[in-house]
């Protein structure tokens, strides 16, 4: 399949400024995006639900409404993707789980959902996502390579995103599930602080874990759609369609694990990625990570499945059928871990949080990659372990294009800063994007 994003309008800021404008009707929008739909889906199995009528519905009163001059939301007619996680009114929360799929509809949207909707987002339906946001892979293709991966758990998400069936799509992370598939597809995403959002209406997978977050082309996209995420009224959020970051004086470099797991490919491209920013007066310097990093991913690991454990040990007693390979796995796994396992490990959390909120504080903005190499084939979601450090210890963290490795996959460069820093860091970000330029083969 050829490389993806070949339409007019290829970022969620152009399409944007021209709706907001009366330059281009939300009709037309959403159209060009269900024609693209029907073009793709069937090769690449993003979506789960699709409301087409109610989407061109809402573009028609959208029209309508700035033919009269009303004032425009900070999402005017941007069509969107919703991972099927969240509450939608009108649509059944499936999580990937074949007995909710074709159940009843939601009566009223999560607050998250809310705030799209109020913006002015036009939802075309639900996206794929593995079964209850855990390990095994959907029949969602990359569109990048039809034989490997698009990453998971936020599948559809991601190549809706990449492959110009919307301009945007919310998708969470309990491990890696924003940063991975964004990476894996040559697009951006943006990993919360934990707790940033909320989380009401998202089906939790581990609670002390879970962040809904954004997917769009770039990363000035992600920073609208922070704003309209965080409640912030639409003239602001219209007003960052014009921002251009903030420069970047410092940089952090992690390597130790990250060097060691890292493809030669990439890596090379991370390293070259980095000197370019040099280049433009960054200072970069190695940040050396703290000791009680070592033990990140197992107990990472250790918090998850017991967390997930609890929440399905009953249904998959009740139901050991519907329950896929994986998902049965972890849940059993977890249901053996000790509880005094369980405490020390979110003792453990706790402290390197901490430790990793006065390293971020001194240092800034730190990176690695974002993945350990280009995505894999189809029997796996890909290593989470680039990112599930970062979520365990509720760290923001942004993905954009670096390049592409050997085999013409994409890269991607993962940018981490302080919880609550999350505004500095998508500041940060736009920056580094408007720096490198376009990275990736349009």
């Amino acid at each position: 399949m050829n490389t993806p994003l070949a339409q007019s309008d290829r970022t969620l800021v152009e399409v944007l400024r021209k709706t907001v404008s009366g330059r281009r009707s939300a009709q037309d929008v959403i159209s060009e995006c269900l024609n693209r739909i029907e073009q793709l889906e069937p090769h690449l199995q993003a979506w789960v639900h699709l409301d087409s009528e109610q989407a061109l519905a809402t573009a028609c009163e959208l029209d309508s409404r700035i033919q009269r001059g009303e004032p425009c939301g900070g999402l005017w007619g941007v069509p969107m993707g919703i991972k099927d996680l969240y509450d939608v009114a009108g649509s059944p929360t499936g999580c990937g789980f074949a007995p909710w799929e074709a159940g009843l509809p939601c009566t009223q949207d999560g607050p998250l959902i809310e705030r799209i909707r109020r913006a002015g987002g036009i939802l075309l339906g639900k996206t794929v996502t593995t079964q209850f946001a855990c390990f095994d892979p959907p029949a969602t293709r990359n569109p990048w390579n039809r034989s490997r991966t698009p990453g998971g758990s936020s599948s559809g998400s991601a190549v809706g995103v990449a492959s110009g069936m919307c301009f945007a799509a919310m998708g969470s992370q309990t491990g890696g599930s924003i940063i991975r598939p964004a990476s894996f597809c040559g697009i951006a995403g943006y990993k919360p602080s934990w707790g940033r959002f909320p989380v009401t209406g998202l089906f939790p997978a581990s609670p002390s874990l879970d962040v809904p977050g954004p997917m769009a082309r770039c990363v000035h996209d992600l920073w609208v759609l922070e704003g309209v995420l965080s409640g912030v009224n639409d003239r602001e959020v219209l007003s960052r369609l014009e921002s251009v970051g903030r420069p970047l004086g410092r940089l952090g470099i992690l390597k130790g694990r990250f060097e060691r797991v890292a493809s030669p490919d990439c890596w090379t491209v991370f390293e070259k990625t980095v000197d370019r920013l040099s280049t433009t007066g960054v200072d970069v310097f190695e940040c050396s990570l703290p000791g009680l990093f070592d033990t990140v991913v197992e107990n990472h690991r250790t918090v998850m499945i017991t967390e997930i454990s609890a929440g399905h040990e009953n249904r998959l007693h009740q139901s050991p059928g519907e329950y896929r390979p994986r998902m049965a796995g972890l849940v059993r796994e977890g249901s053996a871990i000790r509880g005094v396992d369980y405490i020390r490990a979110r003792e453990h959390q706790h402290a390197l949080s901490s430790e990793m909120d006065r390293l971020l504080e001194t240092a800034g903005v730190v990176a690695c990659p974002s993945t350990p190499g280009g995505a894999p084939g189809i029997d796996t979601t890909g290593d989470p372990t680039f990112n599930s450090p970062f979520s365990y210890c509720g760290l923001p963290a942004v993905t954009l294009p670096m390049g592409l490795d050997s085999d013409g996959l994409p890269l991607g460069l993962q940018l981490i800063a302080a919880r609550g820093n999350d505004r500095e860091l998508l500041q940060a970000a736009l920056w580094c994007e408007r720096q490198l330029g376009q990275v990736l083969p349009n």
